[in-house]
């Protein structure tokens, strides 16, 4: 199990335990956060967007292709970010620290 730590908009933190292999979308969502996902995880859409802590990114796996190209498209990216549904839990990630970002918009939404 890992530690990890949602910055909520609102600036209140709430630290989880996380079960490895799990995605960031997943435990967001069990844990009752304001994380959409409305593709299902599936890397569709960008409603699962979160802002990772400067000091935790080199930990992450790198992202690929197409999870960039989503955060190309997607409201209010920084040089962090990435798609909750693209970072799974492991063992090396107990302590992460995400932003969740105060506002997400589902491009695919008429």
């Amino acid at each position: 199990m890992a530690a990890i730590t949602f910055k909520l908009p609102d600036g209140k933190r709430c630290t989880f335990k996380a079960l490895e292999g799990k995605t960031l979308l997943e435990v967001a969502q069990e844990n009752k956060l304001n994380v959409e996902g409305a593709c299902g995880g599936v890397m569709a859409c960008s409603t699962c967007h979160m802002i990772v802590d400067p000091e935790w990114i080199a930990e992450l796996a790198d992202s690929n292709q197409e999870e960039e190209e989503m955060l190309d498209i997607t409201w209010g990216v920084e040089e962090n970010s990435r798609l909750g549904c693209q970072i799974i839990v492991t063992e090396k990630l107990d302590g992460l620290v995400i932003s969740l970002p105060s506002e997400t918009k589902n491009l695919f939404d008429g």
